[in-house]
């Protein structure tokens, strides 16, 4: 396993020291505890689950891993932060789900592995690492020709630096302070570009859209702060 510059240990270290409340549901994790039935349901209804090799790419203490398990699929879930995998491995294992848990880096694996997989997901990390375009081309190459690559992130513009930054972490208290860094945002035409240079097209955008106070999640056809991005390898 090698750290390379699609990886940041300052961002690694955050999601360490918050790894044993990843599965409370009224902790730091709360907000994707009600994203998670949202997203999975996009991926199973844009790319399918049940039968299908899927990847789930940093996929942290496991909530979409073991979601996309219990829908039928094969999964294989990889992070490079050492605490949140533990505490995957233990909560699939606790709750009788089948996943295969690795801590490697997606650049590395696409080396080992090209083409292996149907589906691959990479949810709510791009906006940690400092090479994300990187990492567009590894999910590329993990994703076997005709497969399918979902993503998600959070848009670079004034709504989302309120909301997401401003809103989540100071004053609503929903996340830590200093989760994100509103420089790291990705912008839906920025990640497009990314995805076309490594070869994918894309084939749907959708807005992913969190109520704090009645701790709903829906999708919308607004991707001005979080989205959901559905890219396809051609045959």
């Amino acid at each position: 396993m090698s750290v390379d510059a699609s990886s940041d240990p300052a961002e690694l270290a955050k999601f360490e020291a918050m790894a044993s409340r990843w599965w409370d549901p009224a902790g730091e994790f709360r907000p994707l505890h009600a994203l998670n039935p949202v997203r999975l349901d996009f991926i199973e209804s844009r790319a399918g689950l049940r039968g299908l090799r899927v990847l789930d790419v940093g996929c942290g203490g496991g909530l979409v891993s073991e979601g996309m398990a219990r829908r039928g699929a094969q999964v294989t879930g990889i992070d490079l932060a050492a605490a949140p995998l533990e505490v995957a491995r233990l909560h699939a294992m606790e709750a009788g789900v089948s996943i295969d848990y690795r801590r490697v880096s997606a650049i590395d694996l696409a080396n080992e592995a090209p083409g292996a997989f149907d589906l691959v997901t990479c949810l709510e990390m791009l906006e940690h690492v400092p090479a994300p375009a990187a990492i567009l081309e590894a999910l590329a190459g993990l994703v076997r020709p005709g497969g399918s690559v979902i993503c998600s992130t959070i848009n670079r513009n004034l709504k989302s630096y309120l909301l997401a930054v401003v809103g989540a972490e100071y004053v609503l208290g929903l996340l830590p302070k200093g989760t994100h860094e509103y420089a790291r945002f990705i912008r839906p035409s920025e990640l497009c570009r990314w995805a076309r240079a490594a070869g994918l097209e894309s084939r749907e955008l959708a807005g992913l859209e969190y109520d704090p106070f009645r701790e709903t999640a829906k999708l919308t056809t607004d991707p001005g702060v979080n989205y959901l991005a559905h890219f396809r390898r051609p045959q």
